[in-house]
């Protein structure tokens, strides 16, 4: 069950970013799963560092509004070093 919840908050998550990002995001729907998953734990990656209480905890994925930021700096990059095109 956990990787269903995974691929369908991945979905939801990418998609979002893709719609908030300003400008045409030209992707498959499976790259946007990815986009979503690889947000949300980019997104708890940088939390941890950032707080001094969660460095001890296991990485793990972050919040909504935090995982679609993570994945529209993803977004970014992709635009910049035209890693998936």
């Amino acid at each position: 069950m956990g990787i269903i919840r995974m691929i369908v908050v991945g979905f939801i998550v990418g998609g979002l970013a893709r719609w908030f990002f300003p400008g045409p995001v030209p992707m498959h729907w499976y790259w946007s799963i990815l986009l979503g998953i690889a947000g949300s734990f980019l997104a708890g990656f940088v939390v941890q560092m950032l707080s001094p209480s969660q460095r001890q905890q296991p990485l793990h994925a972050a919040g909504w509004i935090a995982s679609i930021l993570g994945a529209m700096v993803l977004i970014l990059l992709n635009n910049h070093f035209h890693i998936l095109t």
